[in-house]
């Protein structure tokens, strides 16, 4: 890249703007005593608001040597045992949950100026638990899931073509089919953040932890 090029590309980094609309207030004293029922009103009201894919997160593990990986994923469900999310168990995020079942969840929606990030554990769901959990979704994603070899090299993108086919053709022809390595994933969190940001950069940030006791607030310098 040319001086010019990277002068030009900072000069725009530079012009971008963000939360030019009004951006919804957050009382975190009317706030609940755990983080499950305020997660689930803020994806309403994401989705309400018109946020495309607000259900879509960010994803980080790390491998054995702590090296971090992200990657956007979704959310399948949020109850009492935690954020759910799938993959093949023989991916790279499936290796490294393995290796450290551990994980950080982020979650962003501009058009209301709020994120939530969540930290914890993973377990991974048993068979019956995790293709329940694969076809209850869409001939899309369980063609998907049969393509497999997720994060492995591909030779060239033709053979992702024709696997892809042959996997739709499956799909609809046997719509219970069986993807021994599609695993369903929960993250019980430990740590909760819910940021509301604000046009004079008095952003709010509540976290909740989790104590023998149940769980503690704590509002957070921006």
């Amino acid at each position: 890249m040319s001086d010019d090029e990277q002068r030009a590309f900072r000069e725009r980094l530079h012009t971008l703007r963000v939360w030019t609309d009004p951006l919804p207030r957050f009382d975190p004293d009317a706030a609940p005593a755990e983080p499950l029922p305020l997660f689930q009103r803020w994806l309403h009201e994401a989705a309400d608001a018109g946020v495309r894919e607000p259900h879509t997160m960010t994803l980080a593990t790390a491998d054995e040597a702590g090296r971090p990986a992200a990657r956007v994923v979704m959310l399948h469900d949020a109850d009492e045992h935690g954020w759910h999310f799938a993959s093949h168990r023989t991916s790279r995020k499936g290796r490294e949950l393995a290796a450290r079942p551990q994980a950080a969840l982020s979650f962003y929606w501009p058009q209301m100026g709020r994120q939530i990030r969540l930290t914890g554990p993973v377990t991974a769901a048993g068979p019956e638990e995790s293709s329940a959990d694969l076809h209850h979704r869409s001939p899309g994603a369980l063609a998907a899931a049969l393509v497999g070899r997720q994060s492995e090299v591909l030779p060239a993108y033709e053979e992702l073509v024709r696997a892809s086919a042959a996997a739709w053709d499956r799909a609809h022809r046997e719509p219970d089919a069986e993807v021994p390595t599609w695993t369903l994933y929960v993250l019980d969190p430990d740590e909760v953040e819910f940021f509301q940001g604000e046009g004079q950069r008095r952003h709010v940030r509540l976290r909740y932890r989790t104590t023998p006791g149940g769980w503690t607030r704590d509002l957070l310098w921006p």
